[in-house]
């Protein structure tokens, strides 16, 4: 299991083994090198510990349990978990500021503790079976077993696999902010933490000049935090409002000069590193980018082989090529993820409240809408209009997720051969039950926050950062500024069709107007000229009729006539269309045969 997952540690390796406990941990150095391999224990070895993350508050929580009597014998922050367990319990995890999952073996009770962070940015799978429990940070290291067909319907609705769910049939993710007891029967789970919005009454009133400087001084705050480390740490700078801002703030804190990373494309629409290099230029910094052009049938196998679930957000291409281009000089990068769904950064938001106003409009403008030509641009008008006109007329919850939906209901049923009878949008609506009486867009951004932030864009920033051996921080998911975000009022986040209004003003003082002002940003690709040009022939080849018999789960005929219609201009089915060529790659390397190692440079570098 541990050989499996050499690419999220290849400096070190640790294991346990005693009576029925086994437990093992790759280690990627970067506090306290020279100490800090895992497993870790306490004095008398009866609490032992391995952890995947960072705790940013460990050294305020180490002095704490050395005033109250425990002995450290590393400066490493996962000792203070093997001390917290045994000081406070299982309920150590609440105090914790960082990311990770863990898992804690309490030899005197004979108990397992398995924790995953509050927002879900580090992953942990487990497997119950024959009373005892499997876990890991990743899938490969797990037993495969059948495809659960409720998690492809899933996939299919959302282009990834959301939780608790996972591809296979058996093994469960563990969900963000959850707990793991097994004492040698049936595991039983339970919530210690759930970032939401506050009630309409206790939402901020206060003067927008003290919530800007309050919203600055948070973000220096999460961003300092995030820079603790042993080693040097850079920005994958996307030239948006949210890395630029991260990356302003991270090179007034370091003393060293600080290291930025960007991807750039041919096509105009899609290419942002003039942006990036007025940041990089305006803060001195060592600066990095790379161009992508449309080799996608030669990066598309190595992206299947790095996620160990089909994972169809087509961004994870450029985060996977950034992540290996700063991986060459650093361990350590901070990344924007969380800043949209907390201060109101998409599209969908604004026609969220649109909508409110003009959904009988939408309706009837829809047949004129529909006529319009399709483009290849990003973000094009022609794209959105559509998407808002479908479902404009929806229930909240409903509209919101028809905004972002990949195959419909009645085309999902086309495409397996079945209709089934379970409802992925459930999910959203548990979790859009929980926050009645919260302002209805920030029960929309809770929705994003604990769906598509933790399924899809933190496990695109997991899995092709680590494919790499480096380790991606994200430090908009931080208690100190959550909890700010989620009490902000509509107003401060989306106006009209201006986003993120609060995070501009206070971002206007660090960066260049061009960057405040100007549109979302972030590590997207142009898939649909792409599948309409250069890599039209790989399409059709991994999505030949033989390959979709073969695996046995898409019908050849709805998925030749989806790449047809994208091909002739008559519609974008590029999300659609990468969502099975993602799905038909993974099977292929992670089901029919056993999934290859994962090798990066500095795991080459090492064995040099």
């Amino acid at each position: 299991m541990s050989a499996t997952l050499v690419h999220r540690g290849p400096d070190s390796d640790g294991t346990f083994v005693e009576g029925v406990i086994g437990l093992a941990a790759r280690r990627l150095s970067i506090i306290d090198l020279a100490e800090g391999d895992q497993p870790i224990a306490n004095e008398d070895g009866t609490v032992v510990v391995v952890q995947n993350g960072e705790i940013y508050n460990y050294r305020e929580l180490a002095r704490e349990l050395e005033r109250c009597g425990h002995r450290f014998r590393t400066h490493c922050d996962t000792e203070v978990l093997a001390h917290g367990y045994e000081e406070w319990g299982a309920s150590f995890v609440q105090r914790l500021r960082g990311m990770f999952a863990l898992a804690v073996w309490d030899a005197r009770e004979r108990r397992l503790v398995l924790a995953r962070d509050r927002y879900g940015i580090k992953p942990l799978y487990y497997r119950a079976a024959e009373g005892g429990v499997d876990f890991a940070s990743e899938l490969r290291a797990l037993p495969r077993g059948e495809i659960d067909l409720d998690a492809l319907e899933a996939f299919l609705a959302f282009n990834s696999v959301p939780a608790p769910f996972s591809i296979f049939g058996g093994v469960r993710k563990l969900p963000p902010g959850h707990v793991l007891v097994w004492e040698g029967g049936e595991p039983e789970l339970s919530r210690y933490a759930r970032p939401a919005p506050v009630a309409l009454d206790d939402v901020r009133s206060e003067d927008t000049a003290e919530l800007v400087e309050e919203l600055r001084a948070r973000l220096r705050d999460s961003v300092r935090a995030h820079l603790v480390s042993d080693v040097p740490v850079g920005v994958l700078l996307s030239g948006g409002i949210d890395s630029c801002m991260l990356a302003a703030l991270a090179a007034e804190e370091t003393g060293y000069p600080l290291r930025t990373f960007s991807i750039g494309f041919e096509e105009r629409s899609f290419d942002e590193l003039a942006d990036a290099r007025l940041v990089a230029e305006r803060y001195g910094t060592v600066h990095r980018e790379l161009v992508l052009r449309p080799d996608a049938a030669l990066l598309l196998p190595a992206l299947a082989n790095a996620f160990d679930e089909p994972f169809a957000d087509s961004s994870a291409l450029p985060t996977y090529l950034v992540s290996q281009l700063a991986a060459e000089d650093v361990k350590v990068a901070l990344s924007g993820e969380g800043g949209d769904e907390l201060f109101g950064g998409y599209y969908t938001y604004a026609a969220d409240l649109l909508a409110l106003r003009f959904g009988g409009l939408a309706r009837v403008a829809r047949p004129l809408v529909e006529r319009l030509p399709t483009s290849t641009a990003k973000a094009s008008f022609d794209y959105r209009a559509k998407r808002f006109v479908r479902a404009a007329h929806l229930p909240p919850l409903e509209r919101h997720h028809g905004w972002k939906e990949i195959f419909s209901p009645a085309l999902r049923a086309e495409l397996i051969g079945r209709r089934s009878t379970f409802d992925p949008v459930d999910l959203y609506r548990a979790r859009f039950s929980e926050t009645e009486g919260a302002p209805l867009l920030a029960r929309l951004q809770d929705v994003d926050l604990g769906g598509y932030l933790v399924d899809d864009l933190l496990v695109k920033t997991d899995r092709a950062s680590m494919a790499h051996s480096l380790e991606a921080r994200v430090p908009f998911l931080d208690p100190v500024v959550t909890g700010f975000a989620l009490a902000l009022p509509t107003k401060h986040k989306v106006h009209g069709l201006s986003k993120k209004v609060l995070l501009r003003k206070a971002a206007a003082p660090l960066l260049p107007k061009r960057i405040v002002d100007g549109k979302k940003r972030g590590f997207s690709i142009p898939a649909a000229a792409w599948l309409r040009g250069e890599l039209e022939p790989f399409a059709r080849d991994t999505l030949s009729a033989d390959t979709l018999r073969r695996q046995g789960f898409f019908r050849h005929e709805p998925v030749t006539r989806l790449l047809d219609e994208h091909v002739e201009g008559k519609q974008d089915w590029s999300r659609q269309l990468w969502g099975l060529l993602a799905f038909t790659l993974w099977h292929e390397r992670h089901v029919e045969r056993e999934p290859a190692p994962l090798r990066s440079a500095r795991m080459d570098a090492l064995l040099a």
